[in-house]
């Protein structure tokens, strides 16, 4: 992937409609089509699909919810496609798209996106199909669709080793990071491995192996080029506000005459059944043993599909389901459970992973599963559990679709498109899915989930053997291959850049506030898009409440409102959320706690219901207090496996010091989770979960005056005492300038250069974004294009500040190979050096100015970014005009205020290296930059008795 792997918005919504590609129904040729609307509650979705002579698939659908388009590209390519040899090639040709092409050099297309104010910007590979994306502010579509035919049709012209060696470098750090030194990600490959024999396409990961990445050559991606991209193996939806006419033309412009490809037959693969219980144990890097069941399913859209992906939620869809109830809060010999139905063109998987508690085996978790499922087959769910599972799966769905680009609306409806033919698939979908009964679910339970035709791996403790991983070699002498040849002729007029169209009009939302009378802050924005409706009840305390000998306590509270109040036991709040189809959720960060809702708009009253109960109620019974004692101390053994979040840890705990709140993560330390007690708890619920310290932050399909009148009959009479402004201590920094933490066998390094940065109200914010924009906000920032771009270090490297109410963390963080800790770090300090040194130049200010100011109206995209802007204007004391405010004031920075803020918070002397990875090899680089003290902490990121300098 280009910068980052991309996450499903749902993974309900995953399970349901799959991941896979293939091309389905023949495309109409300039004929609208509609969404059937006969299934109710379910918005009908007008587009226009035709095709052009060349066979590209054009999908057109007008949403003038916001000055926004989303272009969305799908080739019908992936892994399913590969020969053997080259596992991983689909993946690494989806990298060579974004390397350059005829008339956009290297780089060029995504600095002119993000300056264009681009985001959701990114492409992606899976089994059947590759895709690309960019959500653009609606002037600007015409760029978008200029870069994006210039990579279908004039890639070839100057493809070149240069290009192919950095990227073949970039995407072995990713398997690095995203497999190998990832908790139990050999354990999944191993998994995928056992499924699928050595011929099948499927059996590789998506990211295939070191050895296959290494011996691509420059002809492989020309042929598959060649092959598989042409126009006619491909789709493109366009959805936004757009001008359907004016948007046909600028199709025909720019893609209607790249020339046909060769025509491209589906995979027709038969992939032999198992038949007998298939046995693995792999060691990896972990402190939690994990069971992987996984079974061969049907396709998509394959009769059972749909009925495995509800069983799937009625397993381990969440507190409702069956393995949680019996493994995590029953028997309690379970950390996690997760299930899930991966549709894909071939065939499908349906796999169950469930993480042991301390102290219990492999052996009692295969039992337990077995267990229920050896239920599920035999008597089947039950209707409320068919009921529960299908509500949920459907209000995800739906919530999918309040976003335009990314995951959301323009990429389902190619995924409908590949798959069934039709991009308005969405109203057969859901009515397929409410005809789900309980016997469908338990003939498809006993169909294909039998024990005989299973591969169980279980993961363990231990040292992983992972494959080859050779070095690069020397590029090879032979000519580059730039200009060996394109596929369609030269025209002029694709040089030129076209010209935006007049700038949109940026309506950001403001909300609406009032109180009621028992103190409590009501914000409200109506946005009645789709049927749903998102709350959020904050608190303006968090971390920076905790007590000094108790870090997690705030994270801890949350976490237990929805474990049972004065009437609802914490099954029964479980339940009834689910059954009304809605998402509960509870937590805390560093300035405040949260009780966040995501509900159908006719089933939202109910379910506020449950939160304000929660909120108002907790009963923090001694059982349940126990358990999630138990649960927040595997969270933490699980934490201590995460790189990253050790680096982060240990990164806040050198900033702070161990007696400030901000020092620890939100779980807090092993010795605090111990000592928490009940009345722990309920002092800190009674002392800050008040209505004068709190705000109910509503955003969606609901009135003003109907939130009023559900507001004040659910808080109404909520009492307590005014809670106490928190201001926490001053810091106390560490003096040493590196900070290791030692993970042996480890083959990256995972860095943090980090300082004190701002204060969330500093007048100073736009300057700072601004800065941190160009240096490592962007793709195209300084520290990314030199350490992943450039040198092919990192799969990425980024940086970013936390505003909190006090100055909080600035941050650069990346995952390095191991080989290259000191080299990268000297980069990352000359990089912040030289935005010290000197302005940035005019192209880079607007460039970076321009990202953050026109890609604003993105972050309004869904009721849940709506409700969580308007959340931070109340935690942080901010005017509800701030974001309307806000792009004036970016639009005024200016080269000495980039400076400024980079001589102020970007001091290379000051910043304090983080760097987690196996000591012995990474001490030595960091000791010959001499950069000063250096210290050992634990995977807690803290300073133990005898931890000092090595």
């Amino acid at each position: 992937m280009k910068t980052r792997p991309l996450v499903a918005a749902s993974l309900l919504m995953a399970a349901l409609n799959g991941a896979g590609a293939q091309t389905g129904g023949t495309a109409t040729s300039g004929a609208a089509a509609t969404t059937s609307n006969n299934v109710p509650g379910i918005p009908a979705i007008a587009f226009d699909k035709y095709t052009l002579p060349n066979g590209l698939q054009v999908i057109l659908v007008e949403d003038k919810r916001l000055p926004l388009v989303a272009v969305n590209v799908w080739y019908h390519v992936g892994p399913a496609n590969e020969v053997p040899g080259l596992t991983g090639f689909a993946h690494l040709f989806e990298h060579m798209m974004f390397a350059g092409s005829k008339h956009l050099p290297r780089g060029l297309a995504d600095r002119l996106l993000e300056g264009a104010g681009a985001s959701d910007s990114n492409g992606s590979t899976d089994y059947d199909r590759t895709n690309y994306y960019d959500t653009v502010p609606s002037n600007q579509l015409e760029l978008a669709l200029w870069v994006h035919a210039d990579r279908m049709g004039y890639l070839l012209d100057v493809l070149d080793q240069k290009s192919l060696t950095n990227q073949q470098d970039v995407v072995r750090n990713e398997r690095r990071e995203s497999v190998e030194n990832e908790p139990y990600g050999i354990v999944e490959e191993a998994l995928n491995h056992a499924l699928f024999p050595n011929d099948h396409p499927y059996r590789a990961s998506v990211i295939g192996s070191h050895t296959d990445i290494q011996n691509a050559k420059l002809a492989d991606v020309r042929d598959f080029f060649t092959r598989y991209y042409g126009p006619n193996n491909a789709s493109i939806v366009i959805a936004g506000d757009i001008d359907k006419v004016r948007t046909r033309a600028l199709v025909t412009k720019y893609f209607g005459s790249l020339k046909r490809g060769p025509a491209v037959a589906r995979p027709k693969v038969a992939t032999p059944p198992i038949t007998v219980e298939k046995r693995l144990v792999v060691p990896d890097r972990v402190e939690l043993p994990r069971v992987y069941m996984g079974w061969l399913t049907p396709p998509a859209y394959k009769e059972g599909d749909a009925e495995l992906a509800v069983a799937a939620q009625i397993l381990a869809g969440g507190k409702s389901s069956r393995l949680y109830k019996s493994l995590v809060y029953g028997s309690q010999i379970a950390q996690d459970v997760d299930a899930n139905q991966d549709s894909r063109a071939l065939t499908s998987t349906f796999t169950i992973e469930v993480t042991a508690r301390t102290g219990h085996t492999p052996a009692e978790l295969e039992a337990a599963i077995d267990a229920e499922l050896a239920a599920l087959r035999d008597t089947g769910p039950s209707d409320a559990e068919v009921e529960r599972a299908r509500n949920q799966i459907e209000t995800a769905i739906l919530s999918s679709l309040e976003k335009l680009g990314g995951d959301g609306l323009a990429d389902q409806l190619n995924h409908y498109n590949q798959y069934t033919g039709d991009p308005g698939y969405l109203a057969q979908d859901v009515a397929r899915l409410r005809q789900i009964t309980a016997r469908d679910v338990q003939r498809a339970a006993r169909t294909w989930l039998q024990e005989r035709s299973r591969v169980l791996v279980a993961g363990v403790p231990g040292i992983p053997e992972l494959p080859p991983d050779p070095p690069a070699p020397k590029p090879p002498k032979a000519r580059s291959g730039k200009g060996a040849g394109g596929i369609n002729e030269a025209e002029a007029w694709r040089a030129e850049m076209p010209k935006a169209g007049p700038a949109p009009n940026m309506n950001l939302p403001r909300g609406e506030s009032f109180r009621l009378a028992n103190g409590l802050t009501v914000i409200h924005h109506y946005n009645p898009a789709l049927p749903l409706v998102a709350a959020e009840l904050v608190i303006r305390s968090g971390s920076d409440a905790n007590p000094d000998a108790l870090p997690g306590l705030a994270g801890f509270t949350a976490q237990m409102l929805t474990e049972g109040t004065a009437t609802r036991s914490a099954p029964r709040i479980a339940d009834e959320v689910a059954q009304l189809g809605a998402f509960l959720d509870a937590g805390s960060s560093t300035d405040a706690s949260s009780v966040s809702l995501l509900a159908l708009r006719a089933n939202f009253g109910a379910a506020l219901d449950v939160l304000a109960d929660v909120v108002r109620n907790p009963a923090f019974p001694t059982a349940e207090v126990e358990r999630q004692r138990a649960s927040r101390l595997g969270d933490l053994i699980q934490q201590r496996d995460e790189p990253e979040i050790v680096a982060a840890l240990a990164a806040n705990a050198s900033l702070y010091g161990s007696r400030h709140p901000y020092g620890f993560g939100q779980l807090g330390t092993e010795p605090a989770i111990r000592a928490v007690t009940r009345e722990d708890l309920l002092t800190f619920w009674r002392r800050h979960y008040v209505p004068g310290n709190a705000a109910l932050v509503v955003s969606g399909d609901i009135s003003r005056s109907d939130l009023k009148a559900l507001a004040e009959a659910r808080f109404l009479g909520w009492k307590g005492e005014e809670a106490p402004r928190i201001v926490p201590g001053d810091p106390a920094p560490t003096r040493a300038r590196v900070v290791l933490v030692d993970q042996p066998g480890s083959g990256q390094t995972a860095l943090r250069l980090t300082v004190l940065g701002a204060e969330r109200k500093t007048v100073l914010y736009p300057a700072l974004e601004v800065m941190n924009a160009a240096f490592g906000g962007l793709f195209t920032s300084r520290i990314n294009q030199n350490l992943r771009e450039d040198k092919g270090y990192t799969y990425g490297v980024y940086s970013g500040f936390r505003y909190d109410r006090t100055p909080g963390p600035f941050v650069i963080a990346g995952s390095v190979r191991a080989n290259v800790t000191g080299a990268s770090v000297s980069e990352l300090l000359r990089e912040a050096q030289a935005m010290v040194d000197k302005p940035l130049d005019g192209a880079e200010l607007a460039g970076a100015r321009n990202a953050e100011l026109l890609s604003l109206p993105n972050r309004f995209e869904t009721n849940s970014d709506i409700g969580a802007s308007l959340a931070e204007t109340f935690v942080f004391d901010l005017p509800l005009d701030y974001y309307s405010a806000l792009p004036a004031r970016l639009a005024a920075v200016t080269a000495a205020d980039v400076q400024a803020a980079a001589k102020r918070y970007l001091d290379p002397a000051r910043l304090v290296v983080v760097a987690v990875g196996e000591r012995k090899r990474i001490l030595p680089q960091l000791e010959k930059l001499k950069l000063g003290p250096v210290e050992v902490r634990d995977t807690e990121g803290q300073l133990r008795e005898g931890q000092a300098r090595p």
